[in-house]
């Protein structure tokens, strides 16, 4: 019998009447941005971006994290040695680019690029075009914050299908013959990533005045931000509008130009605006990232660190790798499955004969097929991410019956 779901962090109880569905211009030198780090903002300093890696299946829904890698995909500075013929050049860009230098830790598995972005000096710039960042990134070897681990010759280190390492010359090439092994990495629709930067401060401004004229703000049952006004909830379901919220709360540890109506109790939500960078902000962003992703697809720490480069994503306090670059520091990171995601899950059970029964469940089962997690630092990042993207892979497939 076919089986239609409701899913929700906290209990519901679901009737079968009045049932409602679950369900970026600015030159290089141009005004500030509110997705841009806060230390640039004061100093008007590149922009970074973060990496991450794990590996876990996918499983069903939303078990695992998938496997790959992530690299530094920025191409505003050019970081890393190497010539055309290097590895940082086929593993991060596929076309002698050499301005990424990946790695990925031991026990990491992801995408060949290392990620990252170098320190210039140079101010983010907001109409900056990143369409051509997502070309050829591969998995390579990362340490616990995404961070390439480099070889003894500097090189990033690029890992095949089964985790092994591809063999390179002392020069940083790719063995002869061992080119085919190098696993890349799919965006989907985060591909969005690379949109021109006042793509994403549009959708962020918008997000921001519905934020503001909400009469209450809370979430969904995985993470999305949802706003009331005039009586009427409206979820925050846009990727774009999300891509943007992930990126502003992950550089500065709150929301830019968040200002809550008087009245307004965000509750366990005032992380977002007391500006201060916290595990609260870092699971709030991964929902964020979730919302921003592919459904139907899956979030690897490789994914993580990749767009993070494209976007300019370092953290409030980033860490610096091997190769120089600037990386979001996850250190403080912890996630636990079955303290998220407490509820229980109330849906309606087609009997076949055109009535139903209700049938309720906890989230845990029903989503996650019992299994629980509990990770730290990216691992864990990557993890409570793409746990709020099989939420919403879950909602969607299961919608409740017209009534």
């Amino acid at each position: 019998m076919k089986t239609r779901y409701v899913v929700q962090r906290k209990p519901l109880i679901v009737g079968l009447a009045g049932l409602t569905m679950l369900a970026a211009l600015a030159a290089p030198h141009a005004a500030w941005s509110p997705l841009a780090p806060a230390a640039a903002q004061d100093s008007h300093g590149s922009s970074h971006s973060s990496g991450t890696h794990g590996s876990q299946n996918k499983g069903g829904q939303g078990q695992g994290k998938g496997k790959s890698s992530s690299g530094d995909a920025s191409g505003s500075s050019s970081h890393g040695n190497s010539g055309s013929k290097s590895v940082e050049s086929k593993v991060l860009h596929g076309s002698g680019d050499a301005s990424a230098a990946a790695d990925e830790s031991s026990d990491r598995r992801g995408p060949k690029y290392g990620g990252g972005k170098a320190s210039t000096g140079k101010p983010a710039g907001a109409g900056t075009k990143k369409g051509d960042l997502l070309g050829d990134l591969n998995v390579i070897l990362r340490d616990a914050n995404g961070i390439p681990i480099l070889d003894q010759y500097g090189h990033v280190q690029p890992l095949d299908a089964s985790g092994n390492l591809i063999p390179l010359t002392p020069e940083g090439d790719i063995v002869a013959g061992s080119e085919d092994l190098v696993v890349p990495v799919e965006f989907s629709r985060l591909s969005v990533s690379r949109s021109p930067s006042k793509v994403t401060d549009k959708a962020y401004d918008e997000a921001i005045a519905a934020l503001n004229a909400a009469t209450a703000i809370t979430t969904d049952s995985s993470g999305r931000l949802v706003t009331t006004v005039d009586g009427v909830a409206k979820t925050i379901d846009s990727p774009l509008d999300n891509l943007a919220l992930y990126e502003a709360l992950m550089n500065n540890g709150y929301l830019p130009g968040f200002v809550p109506k008087d009245g307004v109790s965000l509750g366990s939500l005032s992380f977002l605006v007391d500006k201060s960078a916290t595990n609260s902000d870092m699971l709030q962003a991964a929902s964020f990232l979730a919302a921003a992703s592919d459904k139907a697809g899956s979030i690897n720490e490789d994914t993580v660190v990749y767009t993070d480069s494209i976007l300019g994503v370092t953290g409030a306090t980033p860490l610096v790798g091997a190769d120089g670059k600037d990386y979001v520091d996850f250190s403080n990171v912890t996630y636990d499955r079955s303290a998220t995601y407490t509820g229980t899950v109330t849906y309606l059970k087609s009997n076949g004969d055109g009535t139903y029964s209700t049938v309720t469940a906890p989230i845990i089962d029903a989503v996650f097929g019992g299994t629980t997690y509990t990770g730290t630092q990216l691992d864990a990042f990557t993890q409570a991410a793409d746990d709020a993207r099989a939420v919403i892979e879950y909602v969607h497939d299961n919608p409740l019956p017209a009534q």
